[in-house]
């Protein structure tokens, strides 16, 4: 199986669930008669549809962005799902960067030849370039599973850009090379050489590189073996992660990453949030330290302002129809005015892996997540990246969407692009919200 190169962009929605949020007030109106939402698209009651209405009225105050799907014609989604990570790794906010199917979430601007094969990333003819990943990273822990053939010169790139520029001052390049060469597999290139690697003329075995880069230091393993320590405040400590073609074959069958250094939102008191008393939603914690979201429609929102950040959640939805949402870049103190992350695991009667109502880490009514990766009454994680005006979900370590604004700026995000630093809401979306949040976990980005 060979699939070309996907990126962040925006598609026809053919799905007539989801083609009926985008069209016209007139249709939006009629499907809201069956399928009434604020912000979520799940029954409701009759009381609840005049708020569609309203909201409708708004969302026509301006042009919307066409919403990006890739139900129609999109990837393998059971191999998808068979990507999904432990609940364990999932916990500790592992995901996937190389989802096994498709080249989702990667840019590439060069000529040489990525591709998936048979579930590895493989590049071996074309041009020097980078294959680079659309968000930017910083603070994290990489794990890269990789096998090269003895000629190869490969390497993987940090706090890079598709054109990286000097890589002494603009970037990092850890190197795939041979063990003749000055800076061989696990150096920093043009910086610190790597010493003690193992098996280091084992050619064509797979090999584990673990790289943390935390600030300015970054510390580099090779199958389990420390081999190359480095620091450096003057480099950028924030930037896309890249694999590079120079010559040679390289296959890769594990890109993962988890962000470190994520602040807990949630303690007993809820003191990090701000409530609505007058809202029909509650909000409580569990025994157990879980926010417990029930009731009508309703929201809880952060105290503190976030722009750019990484966040990490976990959510429980004891049944296949129940909804909810994580906004962000909120007008304070205005309902529900601001980006959302959807949290619902309904998906069509067709398929259990097409949502039929945007899907958890789908960006609400702009694009649907790629498929279903939660499962009902059981602890599913989203890992949320914002920057800029772009954003990107995980579900269970699976990237499910990846969408850029490119609308006219504008206070509401309703309306228009929003970059202004705005609150964290959890929504509670009507009279039968049942919703579990914990690991609410949160990092402002540079």
């Amino acid at each position: 199986m060979c699939n070309v190169i996907e990126c962040f962009g925006s598609r026809p929605v053919s799905n007539p669930i989801a083609r009926g949020r985008y069209c016209s007030s007139a249709n939006l109106l009629l499907f809201s008669s069956l399928f009434a939402f604020i912000g979520c698209g799940s029954p409701r009651d009759n009381e609840q549809v005049t708020s569609v209405q309203a909201q409708v009225q708004s969302d026509e105050d301006s042009p919307q962005s066409e919403a990006s799907n890739q139900n129609e014609d999109g990837p393998d989604r059971v191999a998808l799902l068979e990507r999904r990570l432990s609940e364990q790794e999932c916990a500790e906010g592992w995901v996937n960067l190389f989802d096994g199917v498709t080249l989702f979430g990667w840019h590439h601007q060069g000529q040489a030849n990525f591709r998936v094969e048979d579930g590895l990333l493989v590049v071996d003819q074309g041009e020097k370039s980078l294959l680079c990943t659309a968000m930017k990273w910083d603070h994290y822990e990489l794990v890269v599973e990789y096998r090269a053939d003895e000629l190869t010169n490969s390497g993987i790139f940090l706090s890079a850009s598709p054109e990286p520029g000097d890589i002494t001052k603009d970037c990092y390049e850890v190197n795939i090379a041979p063990e003749s060469h000055p800076f061989s597999t696990g150096s920093l290139v043009e910086r610190k050489a790597a010493t003690n690697v193992p098996n280091a003329n084992d050619a064509d075995a797979w090999r584990t590189m673990r790289i943390v880069h935390q600030s300015d230091e970054i510390v580099i393993q090779i199958d389990g073996v420390e081999v190359c320590q480095y620091q450096d405040e003057q480099s950028p400590q924030s930037g896309q992660i890249g694999l590079q073609y120079n010559q040679g074959k390289v296959e890769f069958r594990k890109v993962k990453i988890r962000p470190l250094g994520l602040s807990d939102l949630l303690d007993k008191k809820l003191s990090a949030w701000k409530q609505y008393p007058e809202m029909e939603a509650v909000f409580s914690v569990t025994e157990s330290g879980a926010m417990h979201v029930q009731g009508g429609s309703g929201q809880i929102e952060t105290q503190e302002l976030f722009g750019d950040f990484v966040l990490l959640a976990q959510y429980k939805l004891p049944t296949p129809e129940m909804n909810s949402g994580i906004f962000f870049r909120c007008i304070p103190g205005d309902k529900m005015m601001g980006y959302e992350c959807q949290v619902s695991n309904y998906s069509s009667e067709e398929n259990s892996l097409v949502p039929a109502d945007c899907g958890a880490g789908g960006i609400f009514r702009r694009q649907d997540a790629r498929l279903i990766a939660g499962e009902t009454d059981k602890w599913a994680t989203i890992l949320l990246q914002v920057q800029g005006p772009s954003m990107a979900a995980w579900v269970n370590g699976v990237q499910v969407s990846g969408w850029t604004d490119d609308r006219e700026l504008n206070e509401n995000p309703r309306r228009g692009k929003r970059l202004e630093a705005g609150t964290i809401m959890i929504q509670g979306h009507d009279p039968g919200t049942d919703a579990l949040f914990q690991q609410l976990k949160i990092r402002p980005l540079n």
